[in-house]
Parts: C-alpha cells; sequence; structure tokens
C-alpha cells in the first residue's frame, strides 16, 4: 500500500463508487443504456448534449497532463479547484477525529469542507515580516501532530497574501509529515510566480498532493476546470468518490482548444503582462497617501492596507470598481485585495484611491484648523 493511500480513510481504499453508464467500455450503434432522450433539444445544434459526457474527458486529461508534465493517472479532473479540495477531505477525514490544517488569512474553502465534514480545524496563522506573509513551519508541523490533522492546506501563491512558498519548506514539510498527513499545495495563482511549482516534488514525496486551475491565468473560470494531481492510487480513490459526470462536454471542448499551443503562447503574453502591471500597481499604491503597505504579490492581486479602508473602499464603488473587502479576515482589518486588471482598469484604481486620499487629508486638515 502506498504512503498515500494509507492516508486515506480504510473504508474508501477499494470504495467502487458509482458505475455511471459511461463508465463501462462498451461499443455499439444504438445506445441505449443511459436513459438518455433519443432526439437532441431543439436549442442544441450540434445536437451532441443529448449525451452524458465522460466522467474523465481523455482529450482534456491528455492535454493537462501535457500542460503539467504529469502522467495521466496521476491527475483528477473536476469542477475547479473547489471540487478537488472537498474529495480530499471527505476521502481523507473521518468526522470527529482527523482534523484539517490551515494557515489564515487564507482561501476559505478549506475551513468550508472542513466544517461540512464534520472535521476538526486547526489554524496556524501566517505571520507578517518584512517580505509580507509566510507559513509558520514549525508551528504548522507541531500542531499537525499533536492534533491529528490528516490534510495540511498551503496556498501557494497565498490568497489573500500573494506570497509563494519555497519548494524547500515545501518538501520540508511533506517529509516530517510523511505517514501522518497529506500536504496539498493549491497552486491556483502559479503561473503568476517565479517560484517552482511543488510538482516538480510529487516524485519524491507520495503524501503531496497540488492542485491546479485553468480559472485564473486562462481566463476559464466559467467553465469551472481545476485539477488534482498527486500519486496514482491516491487519485483513483478520488476518482472512485468523485460524483458522474464531473466536467460538463462543452466545458472540456473549450479547455481543449485553450491548451492548443497558439492558445498557450498568448496566455503567456498575457500573464508577462499581469506581471508587469501588477509591480506598477503595488508600486503606485505605495505612493499613495493613505495607503499603509502594498504588499508584494506572486499571484494576480495586490493586498493592501488603508488608513481608511472604508473610505477606500467606497471611493472605489463610487468610481464604479469592486474590489475585494479583507477586513473580515484574521490580521486585515484595514485590507482590500485588488485583482489586476487591464492598465487602464488599474490607472482608473490609482486615479479613485489618490483621489480619497487628497479628500481624506483635506478633512484632516479642516478639522485640525477649526478653534
Amino acid at each position: 500500500m502506498s504512503g498515500a493511500l494509507a492516508l486515506l480513510r480504510e473504508d474508501l481504499r477499494d470504495f467502487a463508487g458509482y458505475a455511471s453508464a459511461r463508465s463501462a467500455r462498451l461499443s455499439g450503434r444504438d445506445w441505449l443504456n443511459a436513459n438518455e432522450a433519443p432526439w437532441p433539444n431543439p436549442a442544441d445544434a450540434g445536437g451532441d448534449n443529448r449525451r452524458y459526457p465522460e466522467p474523465q474527458p481523455p482529450a482534456l486529461v491528455a492535454a493537462l497532463a501535457r500542460l503539467y508534465a504529469v502522467a495521466p493517472e496521476r491527475l483528477l479532473v473536476g469542477r475547479g479547484s473547489d471540487e478537488a479540495i472537498d474529495l480530499l477531505v471527505r476521502a481523507a477525514c473521518r468526522p470527529g477525529r482527523d482534523a484539517v490544517l490551515v494557515a489564515p488569512p487564507v482561501f476559505g474553502m478549506y475551513a468550508v469542507s472542513a466544517r461540512l465534514q464534520g472535521a476538526p480545524l486547526l489554524e496556524v496563522p501566517l505571520v507578517e515580516g518584512d517580505d509580507g506573509f509566510a507559513p509558520d513551519f514549525a508551528g504548522i508541523e507541531r500542531a499537525a501532530r499533536d492534533g491529528g490533522a490528516r490534510i495540511v492546506f498551503l496556498c501557494s501563491p497565498g490568497n489573500p497574501t500573494g506570497a509563494a512558498i519555497a519548494s524547500a519548506d515545501v518538501a520540508r514539510l511533506a517529509a516530517a509529515l510523511r505517514d501522518r498527513a497529506l500536504v496539498v499545495v493549491d497552486e491556483a495563482y502559479a503561473e503568476f510566480s517565479a517560484m517552482p511549482s511543488a510538482l516538480g516534488l510529487l516524485d519524491a514525496h507520495d503524501n503531496l498532493v497540488v492542485l491546479r486551475t485553468l480559472s485564473k491565468a486562462h481566463a476559464l473560470a466559467a467553465a469551472r476546470i481545476g485539477v488534482a494531481i498527486g500519486s496514482a492510487d491516491l487519485i483513483a480513490v478520488l476518482r472512485r468518490c468523485q460524483a458522474p459526470y464531473p466536467v460538463p462536454a462543452p466545458c472540456a471542448e473549450l479547455a481543449c482548444a485553450a491548451l492548443s499551443d497558439a492558445a498557450l503562447a498568448q496566455t503567456r503574453e498575457r500573464v508577462a503582462q499581469v506581471r508587469a502591471e501588477r509591480e506598477r500597481l503595488t508600486a503606485g499604491l505605495q505612493a499613495l497617501p493613505g495607503v499603509r503597505r502594498a504588499y508584494r504579490s506572486d499571484g494576480n492581486f495586490v493586498l493592501a492596507r488603508f488608513d481608511d479602508a472604508e473610505a477606500a473602499f467606497s471611493a472605489l464603488l463610487d468610481a464604479g470598481i469592486v474590489v475585494r473587502d479583507q477586513r473580515a479576515a484574521p490580521q486585515l482589518g484595514d485590507a482590500l485585495r485588488i485583482s489586476i486588471g487591464t492598465p487602464e482598469q488599474n490607472d482608473r484604481v490609482l486615479a479613485a484611491l489618490a483621489g480619497a486620499g487628497i479628500r481624506a487629508a483635506t478633512a484632516r486638515g479642516a478639522a485640525v484648523e477649526t478653534p
């Protein structure tokens, strides 16, 4: 039994799951095994959507395996990273016993999936320093051991903090928790970072799982294409735990087209532009009055602290600009997260915040002069 398989719930290791009509490898002229409609919907011009899709579309699996340079059997395609997160928690954690560990402030779906599974949630907060936020790896290892964590989620680059995690740190944690916990590295924003991917560590650490998505750099958020990449044994169990037909055929076709050489070349150009705009926006924010700190980011967003985050948020809304309010997140009571837009959109962000800063400074000056 592989190390990864031993970290899954014992009752699911040989779980057969649901055998859908498409899971049986049959061929024939008249397909009458799935209770599908005999005629296409009048709105279905191609006539193909009356049929159920492949549970794991072979062309898409092959394209994603090429993209991430992994064997196809090590890859599970699902409905965004959210489905992979949920499957991992359900497959690994016995309700009320096996814990999930997170490092807040971080993406909220890890905690949501733990709550839905009845898994205890352990939190080891990120530590803020001169270079931004970073995991407390000694604290994570200690809490994982003491608290019975079966899954440790790391987000790299972090959401909403923006900082990527060095592969060496991931490797040390995976080695320390071998035979104890899965270390899951969520790399939703990895394309925007210069940090090497944790994918290069998979062969050495069978308790490591990497999550990737086409939602961000590949601009396919509506298609909901995410992948979990890990040991073949673990991926096989996740496939059996997955609901039938997770990837709609039109989404799979769109994703395959987006992974063509021509499309990938344009995606790389746009990622480079986002990186350049990220640096420009960060510098512009840092120069504005009322901005306490704009954090260096490895993602397609910038986290910033404000003297008056409410005024900044309102000024952006008044200008028609919607950003993510982070004030309810741990350690971020004065922060907003701003996605990198087009150069014109980023200019409007800076202009709106500059105007808010000038108004705030004027108001403060007037208050001081009032007898």
